[in-house]
């Protein structure tokens, strides 16, 4: 009689079902000290991993939470970095390399961005930060 296949999955399959790069989960998720430990049995030599364990520590660490900012008011970069969590210095180097949209609003001293350009931003963002506290 043939064993039955062991629960649970491997990278590969996590990264699939997640629609990540398997490189990023092994290379950068994995290595996270908040990665659950891998099951005691393998499929062949890839190890498997609880999938909600997996689920839990990637909801609490490197999925980004959806940011609740008014679409028509203007917020400022710091205001951007409490509500987001991307950082202010991040945000500066993203406008100036093309990567985060020009500012809605540059009359006042500081540059200010539409909630709804936010918004969009944030999500076209990718999820994790390497090395980082996780972001709400």
């Amino acid at each position: 009689m043939v064993d039955p296949a062991p629960e649970g999955e491997t990278l590969a399959e996590i990264a699939a079902r997640y629609g990540r790069a398997y490189n990023t989960l092994r290379n950068q998720w994995a290595r996270d000290e908040a990665w659950p430990d891998p099951l005691p049995e393998k499929r062949g030599r890839s190890n498997l991993y609880d999938p909600a364990a997996v689920d839990q520590v990637i909801a609490e660490h490197f999925v980004r939470g959806r940011a609740e900012l008014q679409p028509r008011r203007l917020y400022t970069a710091r205001e951007i970095e409490e509500a987001t969590g991307v950082t202010a210095a991040t945000i500066r180097a993203d406008v100036s390399k093309g990567r985060w949209p020009a500012p809605d609003d540059t009359t006042e001293r500081a540059n200010r961005w539409y909630g709804s350009t936010v918004t969009k931003a944030v999500a076209d963002r990718r999820g994790y930060r390497r090395g980082a506290a996780p972001t709400a």
